[in-house]
């Protein structure tokens, strides 16, 4: 059997190497470059590859394929595996079968990867043999070559799930859905949706499905279609006999006949957004027969996700804050909507399609100032310039900073939260993060 596996990033490489372990002839190719530190790998467990180039008579011999995330379905050498007929999968997909352990799928298109955090938080401080994977961490393939774990949580992106075909997770989390990525969907939302929805499409009778009540686009889809997985709602404006929501500033939650109650005050997360995120993860917590008492230790202690508002500093008593996880409107509203003081915004980058408008009533309340960090800020601008008192563009993130601080007073807040992807001007969204917090520190 070969496996040809495309991309040789942290995926790929973990694929490549559960493939040949379990006996496959494998290839990888990339049509970009390979680090160094995963090329060592690759040759240590005499595995072929290529980088800066794909062959195509190497490549059009598979009998399966594993296509990295990041390779758009659009990509030629993916076109022309599809026509000849040949499987291109996942890595969640390739990988699940060689494995026993439970898994937890957890997506969305905004709140997932502190949901998995969290959710990773709970179980493995219950004690519990849990490996974490998927979009963070390491690749879920080469954990499965090495196979010690009894469950997995695991952060799942949409790009993940379009390569799924057999794949269930016995717990699935949907934490929201809104416009993103419709570049690679044709611009069309619905395709977006039924691709987060492939999560729960093998799922059976003994499985679970928690979602967020509150979520337009979900709850239409579920009107519309059936899953055979046991529904667990969440939500922060509904009650339920069955599910999770939050009533007096209780979070209370109701699984199986068990109740959980805890005072919203003591959790360590802050903003409404988290709210939702810790009954998703706590709901997946009962689940899996975590302890009231660990449960509670563990929402009060857990640390939050570095790039998803994260407090830096406190300089002249100017609170900044490094948002820059938040790569689409959606993501930024939710930070937007969690700033109690006047905020200068730290805005821009690779717009995937964005509407700004939904950020208006926000920015006409909480923002001051408009700092455009991107190559092309002609939408920003054209969508806020009347709204707030002062705009203005730069092109790095020390000066992106500098400007900040200039505009600042006591009391006030500096949010990087772009609403955008970071390519034009940055690797990716941890390297302007980094940045970010770098700058900060030199001021």
């Amino acid at each position: 059997m070969r496996l040809v596996v495309l991309g040789g990033g942290e995926s790929g490489v973990g694929t490549a190497i559960l493939g040949k372990k379990k006996g496959y002839d494998v290839f990888v190719s990339d049509f970009g470059k390979i680090k160094e530190n995963y090329k060592e790998v690759l040759v240590s467990n005499g595995i072929d590859f290529e980088d800066e180039q794909h062959t195509e008579d190497l490549i059009l011999n598979a009998n399966v394929v594993m296509k990295s995330p990041g390779i758009p379905e659009k990509a030629p050498i993916v076109k022309k595996l599809i026509e000849k007929g040949i499987p291109v999968i996942s890595e969640i997909e390739f990988a699940a079968p060689f494995t026993k352990a439970i898994t937890i799928g957890i997506t969305g298109s905004n709140g997932k990867t502190t949901t998995t955090m969290l959710a990773y938080h709970l179980l493995k401080s219950a004690g519990l043999n849990v490996g974490l994977g998927g979009n963070i961490g390491k690749s879920f393939a080469w954990q499965v070559a090495d196979d010690t774990f009894d469950s997995y949580v695991l952060e799942l992106s949409s790009f993940q799930l379009d390569g799924i075909k057999d794949y269930k997770p016995h717990i699935a989390v949907i934490t929201n859905i809104s416009p993103d990525h419709l570049d690679r969907y044709d611009y069309k939302y619905e395709n977006y949706i039924d691709s987060k929805f492939r999560i729960t499409m093998n799922q059976t009778e003994d499985d679970y499905l928690i979602y967020d009540a509150d979520d337009v686009a979900i709850n239409e889809w579920l009107k519309k279609n059936k899953t055979k997985a046991k529904l667990i709602p969440f939500s922060l404006t509904k009650t339920f006999s069955e599910g999770a929501f939050i009533k007096n500033n209780i979070m209370e939650i109701s699984i199986n006949q068990e109740e959980f109650k805890m005072d919203t005050e003591s959790i360590a997360l802050e903003g409404k957004h988290n709210m939702k995120n810790a009954m998703a993860a706590t709901s997946v917590a009962k689940l899996m027969q975590i302890r009231k008492a660990t449960i509670r230790e563990s929402l009060s202690n857990f640390q939050g996700v570095e790039h998803r508002l994260e407090k830096v500093l406190k300089i002249q008593n100017v609170q900044y804050i490094n948002d820059s996880k938040a790569t689409n409107v959606n993501a930024t509203f939710f930070a937007l909507d969690s700033m109690n003081t006047p905020t200068v915004w730290i805005v821009g980058g690779v717009d995937k399609g964005n509407d700004y408008n939904e950020l208006m009533s926000l920015v006409r309340e909480k923002v001051k100032a408009i700092i455009c960090l991107g190559i092309d800020n002609k939408k920003i601008i054209d969508a806020f310039g009347n709204v707030v008192d002062i705009m203005v563009e730069v092109t790095n993130m020390n000066d992106a900073v500098r400007m900040a601080q200039r505009l600042t007073e006591k009391g006030d807040t500096v949010l990087l939260s772009p609403a955008c992807a970071s390519f034009d001007l940055f690797e990716n969204y941890e390297d302007r993060g980094k940045q970010f917090k770098q700058a900060v520190q030199n001021l």
